[in-house]
């Protein structure tokens, strides 16, 4: 096979991951990614839908594929989904490009197998979790996974936080963002008892529950907050 067959047979592979892994991907995007001209993937589509993939155009939007399609799921649990999420914001740290590139492909490939809500929510954690390295962290949370669960679904959160001064008071909360800094994992709620968004530093929260009583998806990035509240 010619060096050129072998780089589109990857290319189609990678592009049909991308189109498992997303809702929408337009061609502008995958071209971007895949650093050829637009051209070339709109033939690449071509090229797929001709196998017999079955690729929907939504005009001025991008591809989708048909609801249902999919390779056969790889079983994880949304907590395990959860931390591999968690794992790839540690990897991005890392130096090494080649390893960067390597683990966001697998995490792609996993996302691709992902049923549409649980891939939403794959992404809308990726989105709403940042992680500093800190070897030297001293801190710790059992909290995590809970939080997670309760941002990806929308779910309150009910806990006990100690503030500074050692005084302590129930909180009923809208998770919206963890965010790893050199010393502390903060998550970033909607407070309903002080009626903003506040932080919340996980080892001071000293009892979580998470309520079956749901909030309505706060509808910005991390980025668009940080620039509205800071």
């Amino acid at each position: 096979m010619k060096d050129n067959d072998t780089k589109r047979l990857s290319r189609l592979t990678a592009i049909l991951t991308q189109l498992q892994t997303k809702r929408l991907t337009t061609a502008i995007s995958l071209a971007d990614k895949f650093k050829v001209s637009a051209r070339t993937i709109y033939r690449d589509i071509k090229a797929l839908d001709q196998a017999g993939v079955p690729i929907q155009t939504e005009e001025g939007k991008g591809y989708t594929l048909m609801e249902g399609y999919k390779i056969p799921p790889v079983m994880f649990s949304e907590s395990q989904a959860n931390a591999l999420i968690l794992a790839e914001q540690l990897v991005l740290k890392n130096k090494d490009t080649s390893f960067i590139r390597d683990y966001t492909e697998a995490i792609d490939k996993i996302k691709a197998v992902l049923r549409p809500s649980g891939k939403d929510k794959a992404n809308l954690l990726s989105e709403r979790t940042r992680f500093d390295q800190n070897q030297n962290r001293e801190r710790n949370s059992n909290n995590i996974s809970q939080l997670q669960y309760a941002l990806t679904n929308c779910y309150l959160a009910k806990v006990n936080y100690t503030n500074q001064k050692s005084k302590t008071t129930s909180r009923t909360i809208e998770p919206f963002a963890l965010i790893s800094t050199t010393e502390n994992w903060l998550l970033i709620a909607w407070c309903q008892l002080r009626k903003s968004f506040r932080y919340f530093r996980l080892d001071r929260i000293t009892n979580l529950e998470v309520l079956t009583e749901k909030f309505s998806l706060h509808n910005m990035t991390l980025q668009e907050f940080f620039d509205k509240y800071h």
